[in-house]
Protein backbone atom coordinates (compact mmCIF):
# COMPACT_ATOMS: atom_id res chain seq x y z
CA UNK A 1 0.00 0.00 0.00
CA UNK A 2 1.86 3.21 -0.77
CA UNK A 3 -0.06 6.48 0.68
CA UNK A 4 0.67 10.14 -0.53
CA UNK A 5 -1.61 13.32 0.52
CA UNK A 6 -0.46 16.43 -0.02
CA UNK A 7 -2.94 18.66 -0.78
CA UNK A 8 -2.37 22.52 -2.23
CA UNK A 9 -2.58 24.09 1.24
CA UNK A 10 -0.15 22.23 2.59
CA UNK A 11 2.08 23.92 0.46
CA UNK A 12 0.57 27.47 1.36
CA UNK A 13 1.65 26.19 5.35
CA UNK A 14 4.81 25.40 4.75
CA UNK A 15 5.12 29.23 3.89
CA UNK A 16 2.47 30.44 6.71
CA UNK A 17 5.43 28.48 9.02
CA UNK A 18 8.39 30.02 7.29
CA UNK A 19 7.12 33.57 7.20
CA UNK A 20 5.46 33.48 11.26
CA UNK A 21 8.85 32.51 12.83
CA UNK A 22 9.84 35.62 13.09
CA UNK A 23 7.04 36.57 15.26
CA UNK A 24 7.47 33.81 17.52
CA UNK A 25 9.67 33.51 20.99
CA UNK A 26 8.92 29.30 20.65
CA UNK A 27 7.69 26.59 18.52
CA UNK A 28 5.35 24.17 20.45
CA UNK A 29 5.13 21.17 17.89
CA UNK A 30 2.89 18.33 18.54
CA UNK A 31 3.33 14.97 17.32
CA UNK A 32 0.90 11.80 18.04
CA UNK A 33 2.75 9.54 21.07
CA UNK A 34 0.78 6.08 19.11
CA UNK A 35 3.44 7.27 16.68
CA UNK A 36 6.29 9.89 17.51
CA UNK A 37 8.77 9.47 14.61
CA UNK A 38 6.07 9.12 12.33
CA UNK A 39 3.92 11.63 13.17
CA UNK A 40 6.71 14.47 13.28
CA UNK A 41 6.98 15.57 9.51
CA UNK A 42 11.17 16.10 8.50
CA UNK A 43 10.44 19.06 6.74
CA UNK A 44 9.35 21.30 10.06
CA UNK A 45 12.93 20.26 11.76
CA UNK A 46 14.05 22.14 8.12
CA UNK A 47 12.24 25.23 8.68
CA UNK A 48 12.06 25.47 12.14
CA UNK A 49 16.10 24.77 12.50
CA UNK A 50 17.30 26.46 15.70
CA UNK A 51 13.98 28.31 17.31
CA UNK A 52 13.75 27.17 20.51
CA UNK A 53 10.89 24.42 20.87
CA UNK A 54 9.24 22.23 22.74
CA UNK A 55 7.82 18.41 21.57
CA UNK A 56 4.63 17.39 22.95
CA UNK A 57 3.89 13.62 22.99
CA UNK A 58 0.08 14.28 22.39
CA UNK A 59 -2.63 11.69 23.02
CA UNK A 60 -0.74 10.12 25.32
CA UNK A 61 -3.39 8.79 26.93
CA UNK A 62 -4.59 6.65 24.33
CA UNK A 63 -0.85 5.26 23.62
CA UNK A 64 0.98 2.46 26.13
CA UNK A 65 2.28 3.59 28.68
CA UNK A 66 5.47 2.01 28.53
CA UNK A 67 6.13 2.79 25.13
CA UNK A 68 5.45 6.60 26.36
CA UNK A 69 8.22 6.29 28.90
CA UNK A 70 10.35 4.68 26.06
CA UNK A 71 10.03 7.60 23.69
CA UNK A 72 10.30 10.13 26.65
CA UNK A 73 13.89 8.85 27.18
CA UNK A 74 14.37 8.57 23.10
CA UNK A 75 14.08 12.23 22.84
CA UNK A 76 15.35 13.51 25.86
CA UNK A 77 18.86 12.00 24.94
CA UNK A 78 18.78 13.33 22.07
CA UNK A 79 18.33 16.73 23.66
CA UNK A 80 15.06 17.67 22.93
CA UNK A 81 12.83 19.10 25.30
CA UNK A 82 9.32 16.74 25.60
CA UNK A 83 6.57 16.33 27.83
CA UNK A 84 3.51 13.39 27.86
CA UNK A 85 0.26 15.61 27.24
CA UNK A 86 -3.78 14.42 26.21
CA UNK A 87 -5.09 18.20 25.73
CA UNK A 88 -8.49 17.20 25.59
CA UNK A 89 -8.45 15.98 29.45
CA UNK A 90 -5.37 18.71 29.80
CA UNK A 91 -3.47 15.98 31.85
CA UNK A 92 0.13 16.44 31.71
CA UNK A 93 0.32 20.39 30.34
CA UNK A 94 0.89 21.62 33.39
CA UNK A 95 4.32 20.80 32.66
CA UNK A 96 4.33 23.32 29.88
CA UNK A 97 5.62 26.14 31.54
CA UNK A 98 8.63 24.22 33.00
CA UNK A 99 9.40 23.19 29.42
CA UNK A 100 9.26 26.86 28.06
CA UNK A 101 11.11 28.63 30.95
CA UNK A 102 13.85 25.68 30.11
CA UNK A 103 14.03 26.43 26.32
CA UNK A 104 13.76 30.14 27.08
CA UNK A 105 15.84 30.39 29.43
CA UNK A 106 18.80 32.75 28.24
CA UNK A 107 15.97 34.83 26.61
CA UNK A 108 14.12 35.36 29.50
CA UNK A 109 17.64 36.20 31.64
CA UNK A 110 18.30 38.81 28.72
CA UNK A 111 15.41 40.58 29.34
CA UNK A 112 15.65 40.42 33.42
CA UNK A 113 19.48 42.01 33.11
CA UNK A 114 17.82 45.00 31.00
CA UNK A 115 14.90 45.37 33.22
CA UNK A 116 12.69 44.44 30.75
CA UNK A 117 8.99 43.47 31.69
CA UNK A 118 7.96 39.40 30.94
CA UNK A 119 5.44 39.98 28.49
CA UNK A 120 3.40 37.17 26.89
CA UNK A 121 5.37 34.24 25.07
CA UNK A 122 4.40 33.80 21.59
CA UNK A 123 4.40 30.43 20.55
CA UNK A 124 3.96 28.48 17.27
CA UNK A 125 1.85 25.55 17.07
CA UNK A 126 2.77 23.19 15.00
CA UNK A 127 2.08 19.50 13.63
CA UNK A 128 0.95 17.36 11.39
CA UNK A 129 -3.09 16.83 10.85
CA UNK A 130 -5.10 14.81 13.02
CA UNK A 131 -2.15 15.35 16.41
CA UNK A 132 -4.77 17.25 18.06
CA UNK A 133 -3.48 20.90 17.95
CA UNK A 134 -7.17 22.79 18.23
CA UNK A 135 -7.63 20.71 21.38
CA UNK A 136 -4.36 21.96 22.73
CA UNK A 137 -4.87 25.20 22.00
CA UNK A 138 -8.59 24.88 23.14
CA UNK A 139 -7.09 23.45 26.68
CA UNK A 140 -4.62 26.52 27.11
CA UNK A 141 -7.53 29.29 26.06
CA UNK A 142 -9.58 27.97 28.15
CA UNK A 143 -12.51 28.53 25.68
CA UNK A 144 -13.26 27.20 21.83
CA UNK A 145 -10.84 29.52 20.36
CA UNK A 146 -10.02 26.54 17.21
CA UNK A 147 -12.16 24.32 15.75
CA UNK A 148 -11.52 20.70 16.86
CA UNK A 149 -12.11 17.50 14.48
CA UNK A 150 -11.00 14.08 14.30
CA UNK A 151 -10.23 14.13 11.04
CA UNK A 152 -7.75 15.97 9.01
CA UNK A 153 -8.23 19.48 7.40
CA UNK A 154 -10.03 21.43 10.33
CA UNK A 155 -7.29 24.11 10.32
CA UNK A 156 -6.88 25.53 7.39
CA UNK A 157 -5.82 29.15 7.75
CA UNK A 158 -3.35 30.71 10.15
CA UNK A 159 -5.18 32.45 13.58
CA UNK A 160 -3.74 33.71 16.47
CA UNK A 161 -5.27 32.72 19.97
CA UNK A 162 -5.23 35.11 22.91
CA UNK A 163 -5.03 33.07 26.30
CA UNK A 164 -5.86 35.10 29.48
CA UNK A 165 -2.72 33.71 31.09
CA UNK A 166 0.92 34.09 29.78
CA UNK A 167 0.78 33.02 26.15
CA UNK A 168 -0.31 34.21 22.88
CA UNK A 169 -0.56 30.91 20.17
CA UNK A 170 -0.26 31.09 16.49
CA UNK A 171 -2.21 27.94 14.78
CA UNK A 172 -1.14 26.78 11.76
CA UNK A 173 -3.17 23.91 9.37
CA UNK A 174 -1.40 20.62 9.63
CA UNK A 175 1.37 20.09 7.31
CA UNK A 176 2.13 16.32 6.06
CA UNK A 177 5.12 15.97 3.27
CA UNK A 178 4.98 15.52 -0.59
CA UNK A 179 6.49 11.88 -0.21
CA UNK A 180 6.61 9.28 2.99
CA UNK A 181 10.32 7.57 2.07
CA UNK A 182 9.19 4.65 4.30
CA UNK A 183 5.87 3.13 3.25
CA UNK A 184 5.22 2.32 6.54
CA UNK A 185 5.25 6.15 8.02
CA UNK A 186 2.24 6.63 5.10
CA UNK A 187 0.20 3.53 7.32
CA UNK A 188 0.64 4.62 10.62
CA UNK A 189 -0.55 7.73 9.72
CA UNK A 190 -3.44 6.68 8.13
CA UNK A 191 -4.49 4.27 10.80
CA UNK A 192 -4.75 7.03 13.23
CA UNK A 193 -6.90 9.18 11.13
CA UNK A 194 -4.03 11.51 9.68
CA UNK A 195 -5.09 11.03 5.90
CA UNK A 196 -8.71 11.54 5.01
CA UNK A 197 -10.23 7.84 4.50
CA UNK A 198 -11.73 9.27 1.45
CA UNK A 199 -8.88 8.91 -0.32
CA UNK A 200 -7.67 5.40 1.04
CA UNK A 201 -8.73 1.96 -0.01
CA UNK A 202 -9.86 1.21 3.56
CA UNK A 203 -10.40 -2.00 3.70
CA UNK A 204 -6.95 -2.71 2.54
CA UNK A 205 -6.03 0.00 5.54
CA UNK A 206 -7.80 -2.33 8.06
CA UNK A 207 -6.36 -5.57 6.87
CA UNK A 208 -2.70 -4.06 7.65
CA UNK A 209 -3.77 -2.73 10.94
CA UNK A 210 -4.93 -6.24 11.87
CA UNK A 211 -1.86 -7.30 10.93
CA UNK A 212 -0.04 -5.47 13.30
CA UNK A 213 -2.63 -5.81 16.31
CA UNK A 214 -2.18 -9.36 15.88
CA UNK A 215 1.91 -9.64 15.94
CA UNK A 216 1.75 -7.11 18.56
CA UNK A 217 -1.45 -6.40 20.71
CA UNK A 218 -3.28 -10.04 20.38
CA UNK A 219 -4.83 -9.96 23.29
CA UNK A 220 -6.08 -6.64 23.31
CA UNK A 221 -7.90 -7.34 19.84
CA UNK A 222 -8.99 -10.85 20.61
CA UNK A 223 -10.60 -9.50 23.76
CA UNK A 224 -12.37 -6.75 21.81
CA UNK A 225 -14.49 -8.56 19.35
CA UNK A 226 -14.47 -11.66 21.88
CA UNK A 227 -12.51 -14.31 19.15
CA UNK A 228 -11.20 -17.37 20.40
CA UNK A 229 -7.39 -16.98 20.49
CA UNK A 230 -7.19 -21.00 18.80
CA UNK A 231 -9.80 -20.05 16.13
CA UNK A 232 -7.57 -16.86 14.83
CA UNK A 233 -5.07 -18.83 14.39
CA UNK A 234 -6.23 -21.07 12.00
CA UNK A 235 -6.93 -18.19 9.95
CA UNK A 236 -5.35 -15.20 7.67
CA UNK A 237 -5.47 -11.94 8.66
CA UNK A 238 -8.31 -11.33 5.90
CA UNK A 239 -10.53 -13.91 7.20
CA UNK A 240 -10.00 -12.40 10.69
CA UNK A 241 -10.96 -9.27 9.18
CA UNK A 242 -14.23 -11.52 7.88
CA UNK A 243 -14.54 -12.76 11.01
CA UNK A 244 -14.89 -9.64 12.84
CA UNK A 245 -17.27 -8.55 10.53
CA UNK A 246 -19.66 -11.51 11.38
CA UNK A 247 -19.47 -11.01 15.04
CA UNK A 248 -20.30 -7.17 14.80
CA UNK A 249 -23.40 -7.66 12.27
CA UNK A 250 -21.80 -6.16 9.13
CA UNK A 251 -24.06 -8.57 7.35
CA UNK A 252 -25.52 -8.36 3.95
CA UNK A 253 -27.97 -9.92 1.74
CA UNK A 254 -27.00 -13.60 0.88
CA UNK A 255 -25.53 -13.74 4.36
CA UNK A 256 -22.08 -12.10 3.17
CA UNK A 257 -20.15 -9.88 5.13
CA UNK A 258 -19.70 -6.56 4.56
CA UNK A 259 -15.40 -6.03 4.89
CA UNK A 260 -15.76 -2.23 3.92
CA UNK A 261 -18.42 -1.63 7.04
CA UNK A 262 -15.89 -4.16 8.79
CA UNK A 263 -13.16 -2.17 8.13
CA UNK A 264 -14.19 1.31 8.99
CA UNK A 265 -15.84 -0.34 12.49
CA UNK A 266 -11.86 -1.71 13.10
CA UNK A 267 -10.12 1.92 12.42
CA UNK A 268 -13.08 3.76 14.35
CA UNK A 269 -12.94 1.66 17.49
CA UNK A 270 -8.71 1.45 17.53
CA UNK A 271 -8.70 5.68 16.73
CA UNK A 272 -11.07 5.78 19.85
CA UNK A 273 -9.10 3.83 21.93
CA UNK A 274 -11.64 1.20 22.53
CA UNK A 275 -9.33 -1.38 21.63
CA UNK A 276 -6.71 -0.37 24.15
CA UNK A 277 -3.78 1.83 24.72
CA UNK A 278 -1.75 1.26 21.64
CA UNK A 279 1.42 2.30 20.22
CA UNK A 280 2.21 2.19 16.81
CA UNK A 281 6.39 2.27 16.75
CA UNK A 282 9.07 1.59 19.25
CA UNK A 283 11.94 4.28 19.57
Amino acid sequence: MVVQWFPGHMAKTRRLITDSLKLVDVVVELVDARLPLSSRNPEIDRIVGNKPRVLILNKSDIADSVANEKWMRFFEKKGICVIAADSLSGKGLKNLDDAIERVLADKFAREKEKGMMRRATKMLVVGIPNVGKSSFINRLSGRAAAKVGDRPGVTTAKQWIRTTGKYELLDTPGILWPKFEDPEVGKRIAFTGGIKDEIMDVEELAFYLIGFLRENYADMLFSRFKIDREEAESIDDFELLELIGKKRGCIVSGGNVDTLRAANLILDEFRAAKIGRITLELP
